[in-house]
């Protein structure tokens, strides 16, 4: 199992948790999603068949892209 703790600056509301959450929750592989929009962090556990290229491509293309 992995874990990674990053920054996504257009987190600007709860509604953006709610989407990243969401789209991350779907993905196959992913275990847990936290975001937070205080602090504009989120932190996701995911093991196979998720890797960290495939959630960084997700959260890209739904607009959420890492810092």
């Amino acid at each position: 199992m992995a874990e990674k703790r990053f920054q996504v600056p257009t987190i600007s509301c709860s509604h953006c948790v709610m989407t990243i959450k969401r789209e991350l929750g779907e993905m196959e592989g992913v275990v847990s999603v936290e975001a937070d929009e205080g602090t504009k962090t989120v932190t996701v556990v995911w093991e196979a068949p998720a890797t960290w290229d495939a959630i960084n491509d997700l959260l890209t293309e739904i607009n959420y892209a890492p810092a």
